[in-house]
């Protein structure tokens, strides 16, 4: 037997949990027979900062936009802030904030001019208060001297800021941002992050979607992956790492006795590799000293011991088939 360890697989949620995102069955197949999301059953918990991770073309976008109900699902259910989506959208979105790929603004108004006409399309807010939050959301990105800027002379970052700028013009409940990093040098880069924890802080719940690894690491408390359209696995980044923490490895003729030794010892998991000399045990606390002495007593042969372990890069690797930009 092969020894691989692979992430806890995603389990179906009970329906009683709270949850601010919550799919069944969720699936999109296009025209032709694409399937660009294949069964989907995510729940992203209340005041969490959920990782949506995954390669290009995993379905990370095309989920996000069946949530906002930008795109009709072929079928399943979706659920945001308990209410079903897209039947309730009109009472629900107003307290979702949203940044979906591009954000798309007119090209020769300016950054104000543009949240203002933005502003303006939401019934639900005050419109004597418009000036002051638009100010302070400008502030927030770090958009406040290029306000009066035409949107066609913005840098790829700068549109980016101001599409969250968007998104934060009043409280939310929920923020569903797409890569909202993406063109971002690295200090706007560590400003969302820094923008994402305070929204955690104040109690907001937060889908963030991501290529980059590193991104998700700094300011998820959860993650779930994405492969082909189908989620691989979900859970907290402190799961993945436990998932992801070094093995003990022996090399030995006698596999079962090994096997026994490792097992006494307290590991959780353990196997033998497909040419029956290695053993591979989850024993991240006994020092390999202690191993060796315990197999030696138990009068088995050893030929060589060590640790070989895997990056949270490397599970994901294992986890989607691709790889991941890693930096951030």
């Amino acid at each position: 037997m092969t020894s691989q360890v692979l992430a806890p697989q995603p389990t179906r949620p009970a329906p009683d949990s709270p949850a601010a995102v919550r799919t069944t069955g969720l699936t999109k197949r296009f025209r032709g027979g694409q399937v660009a999301v294949d069964d989907l059953d995510l729940v992203v918990p209340r005041g969490s900062v959920t990782g949506f991770l995954g390669p290009n073309g995993s379905g990370k976008t095309t989920t996000i936009r069946m949530l906002l109900g930008l795109v009709v699902p072929t079928s399943g259910t979706v659920e945001l802030l308990g209410e079903p989506v897209p039947r309730s959208s009109a009472s629900v979105l107003p307290r979702v904030g949203a940044l979906v790929e591009g954000p798309a603004f007119h090209p020769y108004l300016s950054g104000r001019a543009n949240l203002m006409r933005l502003d303006a399309a939401d019934r639900t807010v005050d419109r004597h208060t418009s000036g002051a939050r638009i100010d302070a959301a400008l502030d927030r990105v770090g958009l406040g001297s290029a306000a009066g800027k035409r949107f066609r002379t913005y840098s790829l970052g700068m549109k980016q800021r101001l599409g969250l700028a968007g998104a934060m013009l009043r409280p939310r409940e929920l923020y569903v941002l797409d890569e909202p990093t993406n063109g971002l040098d690295p200090q706007g880069t560590r400003e969302v992050r820094t923008l994402v924890r305070e929204l955690a802080a104040d109690g907001c719940t937060v889908l963030v979607s991501s290529h980059l690894l590193a991104e998700i690491e700094q300011v998820c408390d959860r993650v779930v992956v994405m492969r082909a359209g189908r989620m691989v696995t979900a859970g907290t980044l402190d799961d993945l790492a436990l998932v992801a923490r070094p093995s003990v490895v022996v090399e030995t003729s006698a596999p079962a006795a090994a096997l026994a030794v490792l097992r006494r010892l307290g590991a959780t998991t353990a196997s033998v590799d497909d040419d029956g000399l290695r053993v591979r045990a989850d024993l991240p606390d006994v020092p390999v000293e202690d191993v060796t002495r315990a197999l030696v007593l138990a009068d088995v042969p050893v030929r060589g011991i060590g640790r070989s372990g895997r990056s949270l890069e490397e599970l994901f690797v294992e986890l989607t088939g691709e790889g991941f930009d890693v930096a951030g």
